[in-house]
């Protein structure tokens, strides 16, 4: 029997793209399966009822990619 799969996106952050499909790359914090919300950073289909793969990022992995930004940028 599959497992059911659950999500919500308990902040939206921002928008970084949009295709013209209408999708848009953004960044929330987002909990899956009841688990505490992490840093997310996928593509969205309007009204966020699909998703495409993406990245989470714990608190700390998040610094450390905004360290590495800061220093590339």
């Amino acid at each position: 029997m599959a497992r059911e799969f659950r999500y919500e996106i308990t902040e939206h952050i921002g928008v970084i793209s949009e295709s013209a499909g209408g999708w848009t790359k953004e960044l929330n914090m987002v909990s899956y399966n009841g688990a505490a919300p992490k840093y997310d950073i996928r593509d969205w289909a309007p009204e966020h009822e699909k998703m495409s793969k993406g990245i989470t990022l714990t608190d700390e992995e998040a610094e450390n990619l905004m360290k590495l930004l800061e220093e590339r940028f």
